[in-house]
């Protein structure tokens, strides 16, 4: 069973990743065209490789990344929690999606949101990969509370189960308040920056929509996980 749910973390996340590198390949490497266009115009080199390479390697990278995705968050980890995430059917691969998002760039993005080419970080990269990581773990706890409220106030309105949900967002406000400077400069205009930092964020929103979807639209599997685990009997 537990390769049932694999299979369709794989299929889901080759699907999503093929959406996502397509969305790199074309709106991601223009943009980023641009932008090196602009930095070279202020004393750069040219492009090193050719745009159909790029654009092979952007799919290529887009699918490994969608793969990844797919089969860690909706095939190992819909395994074992399915039965603990809110919702039911295209609502519970959202709110999976959702957490994953939130671990893999969400929570990390708050501190260390995505640079364009030709902007340099004061912090070193050991320093960032190390927050990065820890943030990835806030994420997933964050992640794991909102849903935990969420059943908590099964009963309640639809709104104060919202609410619940939201309260544990209020954590990722400490390492935003906790985390050392990080000043940029470079020649690429402030406007930019942000222009680029909403693309990053749109494909990575894409990606795990997309893997969302597609495994809502292959199903369950005939038993669910639930019943091929021993979970600890409760007292009504």
């Amino acid at each position: 069973m537990a390769t049932d749910y694999l299979e369709r973390g794989a299929v889901a996340g080759v699907a999503g990743g093929l959406v996502y590198g397509l969305f790199v390949a074309t709106v991601g490497n223009a943009f980023t065209a641009g932008l090196e266009t602009f930095e070279h115009s202020h004393g750069g080199g040219g492009p090193a490789v050719s745009e159909l390479t790029t654009a092979v390697a952007s799919i290529g990278g887009g699918v490994l990344w969608g793969l990844l995705f797919g089969v860690a968050a909706f095939g190992m980890a819909y395994f074992f929690l399915e039965p603990a995430i809110p919702g039911s059917g295209a609502t519970k691969r959202l709110a999976l999606a959702g957490a994953g998002f939130l671990t893999v760039s969400g929570a990390p993005w708050l501190v260390l949101p995505p640079q364009p080419p030709g902007v340099e970080q004061a912090l070193g990269t050991e320093v960032r990969l190390t927050w990065y990581a820890g943030l990835m773990a806030l994420g997933a706890l964050v992640a794991v509370l909102a849903g935990f409220a969420y059943r908590r106030t099964e009963r309640r309105h639809t709104a104060v189960r919202l609410g619940a949900a939201a309260l544990p967002l209020a954590l990722l406000v400490v390492p935003v308040a906790l985390a050392p400077a990080n000043p940029v400069h470079g020649d690429v205009p402030a406007a930019l920056v942000a222009a680029y930092r909403w693309t990053v964020v749109f494909g990575q929103l894409l990606l795990w929509a997309t893997i969302a979807g597609v495994h809502a639209w292959l199903g369950d599997s005939d038993t669910p996980a639930a019943d091929g685990l021993d979970y600890p009997a409760t007292a009504d």
